[in-house]
């Protein structure tokens, strides 16, 4: 019998253009303060102006492809063992490496100078789309992090 109550997802509609449920997410991500109208309008730019530099039919289609490229597969957790405290590594779950990589995506769009934020964000999609950039380089340390501690992964339960 579980002691813990889990947490309840909540069920989220489509957006209404792309009618998908993962840009939804994403402009769930990058609301602030509840404006959720000017979310949108920075992400449907961000999208038109990232389909155009990738030369990209589906603008959706290479949307996804670029957040595939930055999901991270592999992360460490900290497990304190007899009085010592190890990184283990551990796969991650399909519903957090999603959200790792918008939070990433965003957090180095927002990082970019000199640009808006939908000029940012098209840039950082171009670059999770091509395998490059600041998004990628921390999924790379991440995998990195958690190739160095496999040792300690018989600690994982």
């Amino acid at each position: 019998m579980a002691r813990r109550r889990r947490a309840q997802k909540n069920k989220i509609a489509g957006d209404p253009k792309f009618k998908n449920l993962v840009v939804a997410k994403f402009i769930n991500k990058i609301m602030q303060d509840g404006k959720k109208s000017t979310a949108r309008r920075l992400v449907y730019t961000a999208i038109e102006k990232f389909s155009q530099k990738v030369n990209s039919e589906d603008p959706l289609g290479a949307f996804e492809q670029a957040l595939e490229n930055a999901k991270p597969s592999l992360e460490v957790k900290s497990r304190r063992i007899g009085g010592a405290t190890y990184q283990v590594p551990i796969e991650i779950q399909a519903d957090r490496r999603t959200s790792l990589a918008m939070k990433w995506i965003i957090l180095y769009s927002r990082t970019k100078a000199g640009k808006g934020m939908s000029d940012g964000l098209a840039l950082e999609l171009a670059d999770c789309f091509q395998n490059q950039g600041s998004t990628i380089k921390k999924k790379d340390d991440t995998h990195r992090m958690a190739e160095a501690n496999r040792a300690f992964a018989h600690y994982k339960w």
